[in-house]
């Protein structure tokens, strides 16, 4: 890389902690740092009408203990209390998040930091909520209420039944409007182009401003999202393929501090051929598009059966509630001929479809050969595939179904894959596909952070002035994800990063308060 002749400190480009990220970690650090006295910037590489990183286009739950609905309703928005008689929501408990967590990423999260989200997850939430963010219950994510009988209680996957009202565009402007409420200073087309750096000490960050790099310094916190926004970076982590899916959120998640970070001496960690991979319909545009957000996803297929175009089923498409098994479902699909799959649902479950189908157009037919034959896939392995199907579900699976908890009613056709719950026949036409493909949402590969929030390095130390939240840290996720966990850590992790990065500022660490002489020889990392 080019050594670039540093630009000294000014009054103008001196704050006590600099933000690099627009999206929930970077603001929740944001507002932690004011909070604790420091005077901040935040460094949003898009404009103000794209802010909000990958955070604004999400379904914005968040995965929270809790003790049941009771325990919820304090920081509810009134509109809610249309739910309060139609819903169930048992407690989730440490031990349920933990085991969650654990059975997802296969026992290789690491366990202090993981701890951390899970213990700080519903005060961080209370938090948020006492500086305006407006929360709701998920009621109407998974299913339409509209075409379900009034007296059918829908109960709601525990881990999953908490978002932000207004999903993640009522997140971002919640945050923002909380940030624009103090003297939070924030500049718009301005991304993180490298650390400013001596040794393993971080003075401050390099911005790319249009026609010119503007050097700020002060404590930094990394906010800025994962790599998967780049098809370079998403060929050479995650594999062949990888650099033609669609992304699910921002362009602006380059990877640009991943790569800058490490080779300022950051500790890389975590699971770089992960990511979470979710199956969105096949017309959806090939990058996020904030019309649209996250209703291009399809997640109804639990109650499908998922095929690919030789007519196969290769996944367990009732492995477990959909909100435990969608961020790798998008793997699966990925791996098929072509890159696309197929959800066909009968009339018996084409009612539980959830709302957000209704922006895509299906493929139906009265017949499942006709729909083969609009499908383009392959006839007499679709009409194998089916029928053997069919055969292996319960002759009482009707009477035993039950959409909204995992019922138990299975299938075991021979030469396909089990489905473990929701095993009813596909055979009351006209029947209804979805063609999907893979979208990507985040990157798991990062930085090593500690429980404090602070960057580690490649020598096991900290690095002095430099702390790390949300996408582009490491060794939270591998192979699976349950939905929710993702922006929780990011706000967990915020919150601690704001307060000990602005900590560090009031104490003149040598991030914060380097010798004028060390600052005029000090290079940008290389």
């Amino acid at each position: 890389m080019t050594e670039h002749h540093p630009t000294t400190q000014t009054d103008g480009h001196r704050y006590d902690v600099i933000v690099a990220g627009g999206g929930n970690a970077a603001l929740t650090a944001a507002l932690a740092a004011h909070d604790a006295g420091a005077r901040v910037l935040v460094l949003e590489a898009a404009s103000r009408e794209l802010r909000g990183g990958n955070s604004r286009f999400t379904g914005a739950i968040f995965r929270v203990t809790h003790d049941g609905l009771d325990s919820l309703k304090p920081i509810l928005d009134p509109s809610n209390e249309q739910w309060y008689p139609r819903v169930a929501v048992a407690p989730y408990s440490t031990d349920d998040y933990a085991a969650d967590w654990n059975r997802t990423s296969e026992g290789r999260q690491d366990p202090d930091l993981v701890r951390i989200t899970i213990e700080r997850s519903f005060e961080t939430v209370q938090w948020m909520h006492s500086k305006g963010v407006k929360w709701e219950l998920t009621a109407n994510k998974l299913v339409d209420p509209s075409k379900v009988d009034d007296g059918t209680t829908i109960t709601l996957a525990p881990g999953g039944a908490l978002r932000t009202l207004h999903e993640g565009v009522g997140l971002i402007d919640d945050l923002y409007a909380a940030v624009e409420a103090t003297d939070i200073e924030v500049w718009y087309d301005s991304p993180a182009h490298d650390l400013i750096a001596t040794g393993s000490t971080v003075h401050g960050i390099r911005v790319r401003r249009g026609a010119e790099f503007v050097d700020v310094f002060g404590t930094v916190i990394l906010g800025c999202g994962g790599f998967e926004s780049n098809p370079e970076m998403r060929l050479r982590y995650l594999g062949p393929g990888w650099d033609l899916v669609k992304v699910r959120g921002t362009r602006f998640n380059m990877g640009q501090m991943h790569t800058k970070s490490i080779a300022a001496g950051a500790q890389p960690v975590g699971h770089w051929g992960g990511a979470h991979a979710v199956p969105i319909d096949a017309a959806a545009p090939p990058i996020g598009d904030l019309r649209l957000t996250d209703k291009m996803s399809r997640y109804s297929y639990p109650y499908a059966l998922l095929l690919n175009r030789d007519g196969q089923r290769f996944i367990d498409e009732g492995e477990d509630n959909v909100f435990l098994t969608y961020a790798k479902t998008g793997w699966a699909v990925r791996a098929q001929p072509g890159g696309i799959a197929y959800q066909i649902f009968d009339q018996k479950t084409a009612h539980l479809l959830e709302p957000r189908y209704s922006t895509g157009t299906p493929v139906v037919a009265d017949t499942l050969g006709e729909l083969a034959d609009k499908l383009g896939v392959n006839k007499r392995g679709m009409l194998q595939t089916v029928a053997e199907y069919n055969a292996a579900v319960a002759p009482d699976a009707e009477d035993r179904a039950d959409p909204f908890t995992l019922d138990g009613v299975s299938a075991e056709p021979l030469g396909q894959p089990a489905k473990s719950n929701w095993a009813r026949t596909i055979t009351e036409g006209p029947f209804v596909c979805y063609p999907v493909m893979c979208g990507i949402t985040f990157t798991y590969g990062g930085i090593k952070i500690d429980g404090d929030a602070r960057v580690i390095t490649q020598e096991g130390q900290p690095m002095t002035g430099l702390y790390a939240t949300g996408e582009i840290t490491g060794g939270f996720f591998f192979h699976n994800y349950g939905a929710g966990a993702g922006l929780v850590r990011g706000a967990v992790f915020g919150r601690i990063a704001g307060t000990n990065a602005a900590a560090e500022s009031r104490t003149g660490g040598a991030a914060a308060q380097a010798p004028v002489a060390e600052r005029e020889t000090a290079g940008v990392a290389s």
